[in-house]
């Protein structure tokens, strides 16, 4: 899967929210402010649909009704490998802007260290 645009995102978190829709239900998902057009709607969710990040699931009537076939966390990973990517594949810089711009709480790093620890524990238990 490709990386997905911002817009996107925002469409595959209507699904992921809200499960099978239809486009008029995903542009509703849109705070009325700033909605976009159903027909922008309607463009992001067939490139979504050629990215194979969402399929038709049924028709009713005229209505086509789309599911996601790619979960919330592999879409996630994918954006943060991306976006990592342009750091040479290194954390490190992104933790050091995270923790400048107070974005990185201590709670975080707790959260970080955590992870870490199972995550070593699991790879010495192989």
């Amino acid at each position: 899967m490709r990386t997905l645009s911002k817009l996107e995102l925002r469409v595959m978190e209507a699904l992921w929210l809200r499960g099978p829709i239809c486009i008029r239900e995903i542009q509703e998902c849109f705070p009325e402010a700033g909605r976009p057009a159903y027909t922008t709607v309607q463009t992001v969710v067939y490139r979504l649909e050629e990215k194979k990040a969402l399929r038709r699931a049924k028709k009713i009537g005229n209505a086509h009704v789309f599911e996601a076939t790619v979960s919330r966390s592999v879409a996630h990973r994918r954006a943060i490998d991306d976006f990592l990517a342009i750091f040479g594949g290194r954390a490190q810089p992104v933790v050091n802007h995270l923790i400048e711009a107070g974005k990185l709480t201590v709670e975080d790093i707790q959260e970080a260290e955590r992870t870490l620890r199972a995550l070593i524990k699991e790879r010495k238990g192989r």
